[in-house]
C-alpha cells in the first residue's frame, strides 16, 4: 500500500529547514491558511476543484512536505500524490494544531 512518511513536529521542522528540495504544501482552505501557516508553505486546498490538476503539474523530483489541520486531509492527499508517481512525500503527523513554532499570517 502507498503511504507517505509520517513525521513528528520535530522531524518535520528539521526537514523543511534543511532540505533544499523541500516543497511545503498546506492542504487547508484559504480561510484556514489566512489565519496562520508554516513559513514558505504553499496553499494547495485539497477541496478546491483544481487540486488534482495542480498536483499533476508539480515536479516529481522534489521532496513534498504536506500538512493540514489535524492530519486527516493529509492522508488522502498523500495517497493521491503517491498514486500519481511522486516518491518523496512526507506529512506532519499531528497537523498544524500541534505546531509549536510561529505561524506566518
Amino acid at each position: 500500500m502507498l503511504d507517505s512518511k509520517n513525521l513528528t513536529i520535530e522531524e518535520f521542522s528539521e526537514k523543511i529547514n534543511s532540505d533544499e528540495s523541500a516543497i511545503i504544501h498546506d492542504l487547508r482552505t484559504f480561510e484556514e491558511y489566512s489565519k496562520g501557516h508554516i513559513t514558505n508553505s504553499l496553499l494547495v486546498d485539497i477541496y478546491h476543484p483544481t487540486y488534482q490538476k495542480k498536483i499533476m503539474e508539480l515536479d516529481k523530483s522534489k521532496n513534498y512536505y504536506i500538512y493540514c489541520r489535524i492530519g486527516s486531509r493529509r492522508y488522502h492527499a498523500g495517497y493521491f500524490i503517491l498514486q500519481m508517481g511522486f516518491e518523496k512525500v512526507s506529512h506532519l503527523q499531528d497537523g498544524i494544531i500541534a505546531w509549536k513554532d510561529n505561524l506566518e499570517i
